[in-house]
């Protein structure tokens, strides 16, 4: 009779789920499984962290809608991974973590690198569990496939101990396991779909927040004929750029402060009031404001904020419904409405505020006249990873998006590090469109020995640091005793990360007078493989002044 190990189990169980590349870091005891990855046509990526490899499985997983799998090793790179699987739970992303362990009959005796795995991952993923025979390998593949994308996407975390991995079962004693289907698409109660347009057709000032899960859900077409149809103004999460177009003339994204503040009725939609909408509450939202909240997970509703109107159920099935609803109705928002106007006033002042600095080409540059370039620069169809602090914040109000999914940050965790692993994990979801990658000069220190992961692949990725000498601005030049004198969130002014890029095979271009911005992104993109460009920035560049603290 036949038989099969471990290893290979696993990676024919993960193909069989869909599952179509891995990210990991090779060693003890899980370099089988990438071998048999391979082996079995599943496209294994070598990352220089446990972190960015769980980072790059997670933006798979948000991009291709299949969960994205990554490979540790046991103990610290199991610690190590756990940022990924943390932040994929928080950012509802669909991931599964493959962790080594040691051996099953070694437990609690002190064998290399021994870790209680399973318990540390719990809290940070939907589903974990230690498979403890080679013969069940595949039930529990489906198991955590079938938790990361039902439901609340997020993640999930499978401990493979050595002696597993080795270990080998008969072909016919195998656990049948079969392809997870598609999420199935649950629809709200025909009553709430009516409630929530009644409630939406009385408003006076009505706002939709958009969220990253109408993206996750595909539901980008349907919430455009929804707001084209009422002419209802949105303001976009961070990770909700792209479901609308950036400049779309219902945007209130530049007058957001006001539409946040003013709405009688938000349609919260595929977001949740968290930090990132400011909980729902005043000073941010008026007192009285009504909530309408579309989300998959029952237990979203009312979080915060008292709910009016529940809308439990699938993004896109429901944003169906509401456009079947409105075929029988015939009113909109009209764009001479005095909240239509006040958003259009304050969105026109506030581009005002900021167009000096776009303008101004003393050098070094502002973050906006840098950005300025990079908007003219960057292919409309690119996907954008952006990370830091400054840098992420200002780029995502200056870069447009189009496409939803076209989108990678900090996300709702606010994880510095992810950047490169994200930006990898774009590039191989879809060779055919550019990615760009856009970093601070910290935050590229968190992952940027992945420069050689990209080069080692060949992943034509694009980096533009924008180089401020610090988490935030830095000083000019390091003092004298610097564990002393130097400010705690200074870096070096002008570190030549372009030269890292180059050491490793790429192109590195290094740039002082925002004059000549464009030329090097030019350069850039016409090189065939990866690319940073290094944009020194003043160090008295900021974003502009924020009304509340928290924002600024």
């Amino acid at each position: 009779m036949s038989e099969v190990d471990g290893a290979t189990l696993i990676a024919r169980s993960l193909k069989q789920q869909g599952i179509d590349h891995l990210f990991g870091v090779v060693g003890f005891p899980i370099t089988a499984i990438a071998a048999a990855a391979q082996k079995e046509g599943v496209a294994y990526l070598g990352m220089r962290n446990e972190q960015s490899a769980a980072y790059a499985a997670a933006a798979y997983g948000y991009l291709t809608g299949r969960p994205g799998a990554a490979v540790v090793v046991t103990g610290p790179g199991v610690v190590h991974g756990l940022s990924g699987l943390a932040n994929a739970q928080q950012n509802c992303w669909p991931m599964i973590l493959i962790g080594g362990a040691s051996e099953t009959y070694r437990g609690g005796m002190g064998a290399f690198q021994e870790e209680r795995q399973v318990l540390i991952a719990s809290p940070f993923c939907k589903f974990a569990h230690g498979i403890e025979s080679v013969a069940r390998i595949p039930f529990y593949v489906e198991m955590a496939t079938r938790n990361a994308i039902y439901g609340r996407p997020g993640a999930t975390y499978l401990d493979m101990p050595d002696d597993i991995i080795r270990g080998t079962c008969e072909v016919d004693k195998i656990a049948q396991a079969e392809r997870v289907p598609e999420p199935p698409r649950s629809v709200a109660p025909a009553e709430n779909v009516e409630a929530a347009l009644n409630l939406l057709e009385k408003a006076q000032r009505p706002l939709v927040l958009l969220g990253k899960g109408m993206a996750w859900s595909r539901a980008e077409d349907d919430v455009r004929a929804f707001i084209e149809r009422t002419q209802v103004p949105f303001v976009r999460s961070p990770m909700g750029k792209g479901v609308m177009p950036d400049d779309h003339p219902l945007s209130a994204g530049a007058a957001r402060t006001l539409a946040l503040q003013q709405a009688d009725v938000i349609f919260l939609m595929g977001a949740r009031l968290n930090w990132i909408f400011h909980f729902g509450l005043p000073p941010r939202y008026a007192k009285d404001v009504k909530v309408i909240q579309l989300d998959i997970a029952p237990e979203e509703i009312g979080h915060n904020k008292p709910t009016e109107v529940a809308l439990v159920g699938d993004g896109k099935a429901i944003m169906a419904q509401l456009n079947k609803a409105l075929v029988n109705r015939q009113w909109f928002h009209p764009k001479d409405t005095p909240w239509r106007q006040a958003l259009t006033k304050k969105a026109t002042e506030n581009a005002a505020t900021i167009k000096p600095q776009v303008d101004d080409d003393q050098g070094p540059a502002n973050y906006y006249r840098a950005l300025r370039d990079v908007a003219a620069w960057m292919p409309k169809n690119a996907i954008l990873s952006a990370e830091g602090a400054g840098t992420m914040d200002i780029g995502l109000t200056q870069l447009p998006s189009v496409n939803a999914r076209s989108v990678l940050n900090a996300g709702t965790y606010g994880t510095m590090g992810v950047g490169l692993g994200q930006a990898i994990a774009a590039a191989v979801s879809d060779p055919s469109r550019p990615v760009v990658h856009l970093s601070g000069d910290s935050a590229i220190g968190f992952s940027g020995m992945e420069m050689e992961t990209l080069v080692r692949y060949n992943l034509p990725v694009k980096i533009v640091v924008l180089n401020n000498g610090g988490i935030g601005p830095g000083m000019p030049e390091i003092p004298e005793n610097p564990m002393f004198n130097l400010k705690p969130n200074a870096l070096i002014y002008g570190a030549r990360y372009d030269k890292v890029m180059e050491a490793f095979g790429g192109k590195g271009l290094f740039v002082k007078d925002p004059k000549d911005i464009r030329a090097a992104l030019d350069e850039a993109m016409k090189f065939p493989g990866p690319a940073l460009v290094n944009v020194v920035l003043s160090q008295g560049s900021a974003r502009k002044a924020q009304q509340f603290a928290w924002h600024s």
